[in-house]
């Protein structure tokens, strides 16, 4: 079914929901195994209950002791998705020690930390109504409940998008655009690229959003090609793709893209210059010169740390000539006892082995203790 697909899901806590109870996403994943049974309605969504379970021992037994808890559902699949509602079903599991009587959905809404979760009797099938919405996008799992109140392992998780209408020619989302990546960067803005989507009609744009890493997603751009100019400021910047077809359809969102912004120091020139080459990069590792050269017309530098960001994911794994230090995107890089000292005109090299997966694009801006450098082109 197009605009479905098995994956990973994403995060956030939204106060003040009267439909539904939420549960921060940073606490879902030990829940689905840990916590036991709760008893409300197997059409709403329900708040997790904690608290040890309360059936009375029978038979000499006690609650809890049993290691035969039932096993985790499998072969989750949405069998159908219209937009207010997604209808899922699943291999039931085997009992444990004790015997089945239910399943808990649970379900959250990408790029958005809620968690809803709702019961059922012991079914293999539901259809899920409560907090769904037209042209999002959702996570959901199951787990099994026996009558101890023992929770079974969490089963595949399935990824859908909602259409925008039932009805009409086209109620099929296009498909997520592939390759997103980070193209270039400067010190206040990144330019973002992708390669085209596809669509059974036809896809006529795409929506690039930030996302704050909790639950609001701000809408940056609508473009029709497939690069987009995004601003940044201090710290990670976050962003996300969908592609968009004629009838209003959205696909399933891209992963997220993590770009470090700086505050960078003002260049003065005529003191120093860098060049930062990437000699050599493969699939998931890459090799850099760094060169420092000292413009002043008469001071030498006695003494050096240079410092910068890494627009990517970038990782320093080793360096030479250099004392290279990483902490999250910043680099810090210290002489050595033999070339501590760059004479005016001069210039020191030093080398990086590092380490990447989504982006290598080479740093923005360099500092010469504390002092912006030119940057070589």
């Amino acid at each position: 079914m197009s605009g479905v697909r098995s994956t990973v899901a994403t995060r956030r806590l939204l106060p003040g929901l009267l439909a539904a109870t939420v549960l921060p996403a940073a606490v879902f994943g030990a829940l689905l195994a840990a916590v036991p049974g709760v008893g409300a309605s197997p059409a709403s969504a329900v708040v997790l209950d904690t608290s040890p379970p309360t059936r009375s021992p029978t038979s000499g037994t006690t609650p809890g002791t049993s290691p035969f808890p039932p096993s985790a559902p499998t072969n989750l699949v949405a069998t159908a998705v219209t937009s207010g509602s997604v209808t899922l079903s699943w291999t039931a599991s085997t009992r444990g020690c004790c015997e089945i009587v239910g399943y808990d959905v649970f379900y959250m809404q990408a790029y958005y930390d809620v968690a809803f979760s709702q019961q059922v009797g012991n079914v293999t099938t539901v259809t899920v109504t409560a907090n769904i919405a037209r042209t999002k996008q959702y996570t959901f799992t199951v787990t099994a409940r026996d009558s101890m109140g023992r929770r079974s392992g969490v089963s595949n998780e399935v990824v859908v998008v909602t259409p925008n209408t039932d009805t009409g020619p086209d109620t099929t989302p296009p498909g997520t655009p592939p390759g997103f990546a980070l193209a270039s960067q400067t010190a206040t803005t990144a330019q973002l690229a992708w390669t085209p989507a596809t669509d059974d009609v036809g896809v006529t744009g795409y929506e690039v959003y930030k996302f704050d890493g909790v639950f609001i997603s701000t809408l940056l751009a609508t473009v029709s090609g497939t690069t987009a100019g995004v601003p940044l400021g201090a710290g990670r910047n976050q962003f996300y793709v969908r592609a968009r077809d004629a009838a209003g359809n959205l696909s399933i969102a891209t992963a997220a893209l993590n770009v470090n912004g700086a505050t960078n120091p003002p260049v003065t020139p005529g003191l120093c210059q860098v060049t930062y080459t990437n000699t050599s990069q493969w699939q998931t590792g890459f090799v850099a010169s760094v060169t420092i050269r000292n413009t002043s017309p008469s001071t030498p530098v006695e003494g050096w740390t240079l410092t910068f960001a890494y627009p990517g994911d970038q990782r320093v794994v080793s360096a030479w000539s250099a004392r290279v230090t990483q902490s999250n995107a910043v680099v810090t890089a210290q002489h050595a006892d033999w070339n501590r000292v760059i004479p005016v005109g001069g210039s020191v090299t030093f080398g990086i082995y590092g380490a990447w997966s989504a982006s290598n694009v080479a740093p923005a801006a360099f500092a010469l203790n504390g002092t912006g450098c030119v940057v070589a082109a």
